[in-house]
């Protein structure tokens, strides 16, 4: 999996996961339930995963949506 965005805003999380269901592409939000030990504070950002072999595609949904500032390097596997 790779890291497609990183965040502490649970909207915009929210929204791109959206737009990978709705273009059929698994992902998986890590650190999600991490406010249970940060105390809600929202201090630990929220990494959205993408499966390898559909970033690409997952990348040009978020420059669509307007989102590539939000992107993270292209660096490879997490």
């Amino acid at each position: 999996m790779e890291e497609l965005v990183r965040t502490n805003d649970p909207v915009l999380i929210s929204y791109l996961e959206s737009i990978l269901e709705e273009a059929g592409i698994k992902h998986f939000v890590a650190d999600g339930n991490m406010s249970v030990l940060e105390g809600s504070l929202g201090i630990i950002p929220r990494r959205l995963l993408v499966h390898s072999d559909q970033i690409q595609k997952a990348r040009m949904l978020v420059r669509e949506a307007g989102l590539e500032g939000e992107l993270r390097p292209e660096t490879g596997q997490v």
